[in-house]
C-alpha cells in the first residue's frame, strides 16, 4: 500500500481529530445528528492518520509523503 500522508499532515490530522472528538464529547449539543457527525469526522481523521493513506488524496493524486519509493 502506498502511503500518501506526510509527517506534518499526519500531525495536523491527529491534533484536529482529537480536538473535534473532545469538542463533541465536552459540549452540550442538543442535536444528536451534529454530535454523531463530529464523531464521524474525528474518527475519519484519526483512522487516516494511523493508516497513513487518505482516500481523497488518492482520488485527486495528492501526495504529501516524504518517502520515495
Amino acid at each position: 500500500m502506498k502511503l500518501n500522508l506526510g509527517s506534518t499532515d499526519r500531525i495536523v490530522r491527529m491534533i484536529l481529530g482529537v480536538a473535534i472528538g473532545y469538542f463533541a464529547l465536552s459540549t452540550d449539543i442538543e442535536t444528536t445528528w451534529l454530535k454523531v457527525l463530529l464523531y464521524i469526522i474525528s474518527a475519519i481523521l484519526l483512522i487516516t492518520t494511523l493508516v497513513g493513506k487518505c482516500p481523497l488524496y488518492s482520488i485527486f493524486k495528492v501526495n504529501t509523503c516524504d518517502l520515495k519509493e
